[in-house]
């Protein structure tokens, strides 16, 4: 257990406690990483005096929720992809939460129509491209992938990716089933190589020649230029944000959710307001080089310089709803066989 102070981040040796004698705190359930979240609290702690405790997860968080019950301490949960947050809500272990201030924040496709999650930060699903083997505006929509021409061209991450079930989700949103299920046919005639690795490890194959395009989240790109040795991979590529047609680039987002049980709800709402102010928003996307949601926040200047694009304005908890059959239809054509 992981307690984040103002000034320090400090190991706990004992699970954070649901006491509501524990006046001027927070407790949250984390999947995403300790250096991610500890300068968002940090700031929080500062400007409240409020002390948030993080329990760092790396799964089986809406398990826990449902052995906790409405004795567990989480007041909220933060985490990252549509499903995940959907799952959580499923699971029934959320409350909605009706804030004037998150509602003027967060756009109405960017949350819960019901108030249970909001999204905090965007991230765009794009094409990184050989600098030196795919020209200007050879790809321009998720439509293009298909296309015969990039035969043996392409690498991805496996297909039944919570990322890639998204876009697919997506597709499926604009186009329907079959001719979803011709892209994703399409687009496996064009791979390179077998589905393998993450993000990072497809723009690495572009380096290495093996493709000329593949399909990731726009903050890798951040993530390796920072790296001394992925940044000879991220200097290789140009980041493309394709669209669909007739709409625009597939985003998800990290978002956040309040408990059933709440044990510090007041705290809590403080918190959720706090991550989507300015401040935060963009101190979240500097860190991680994410897309702030909330109107007048600004990216970080590197992902600004990346260029605008349109973000397609489907509202996510639609996509949620498909995932099951994109699923389906990536399995059907043995997408990572």
């Amino acid at each position: 257990m992981t307690k984040i102070h103002a000034t320090a981040l400090l190991v706990a040796a004992s699970p954070i406690l649901a006491s509501t004698a524990q006046a001027e705190e927070v407790n949250l359930y984390s999947y995403r990483q300790p250096e991610l979240v500890a300068p968002l609290v940090e700031a929080f702690t500062e400007a409240t005096g409020i002390d948030v405790n993080v329990a760092f997860l790396e799964q089986g968080m809406v398990e826990r929720l449902k052995a906790e019950g409405m004795r567990s301490p989480a007041d909220l949960v933060l985490t990252v992809d549509i499903a995940r947050l959907s799952a959580i809500v499923d699971a029934g272990v959320t409350q909605a939460v009706d804030d004037a201030v998150l509602e003027e924040s967060v756009p109405a496709n960017l949350r819960d129509p019901e108030g249970h999650w909001w999204a905090l930060t965007t991230r765009a699903r794009i094409v990184y491209a050989s600098k030196e083997r795919v020209g200007p505006e050879e790809v321009t929509t998720y439509e293009d992938l298909a296309d015969p021409k990039w035969e043996g061209r392409i690498c991805m991450r496996s297909g039944t990716h919570p990322y890639n079930v998204a876009l697919t989700a997506a597709y499926l949103h604009h186009h329907g089933e079959e001719a979803t299920k011709t892209w994703l046919t399409g687009l496996k005639n064009n791979l390179a190589r077998k589905p393998q690795g993450n993000d990072r490890a497809q723009v690495r194959a572009i380096w290495a020649s093996e493709c000329d395009l593949s399909i990731g989240n726009t903050y890798y790109l951040g993530k390796m230029l920072a790296d001394p040795e992925q940044k000879e991979w991220a200097d290789s590529v140009n980041p493309v944000f394709p669209v669909f047609e007739e709409g625009g680039a597939h985003v998800n987002v990290s978002g956040i959710a309040m408990t059933k049980a709440a044990p510090n709800r007041e705290n809590a709402i403080k918190f959720m307001e706090f991550m989507v102010s300015p401040e935060a928003q963009e101190i979240y996307a500097e860190v991680n080089y994410e897309y702030p949601v909330a109107p007048g926040a600004e990216p970080a200047p590197l992902v600004a310089g990346w260029g605008d694009f349109t973000v397609d304005p489907v509202d996510l908890a639609e996509l949620a709803a498909l995932r099951p059959d994109a699923l389906r239809l990536v399995e059907e054509v043995d997408f990572d066989g």
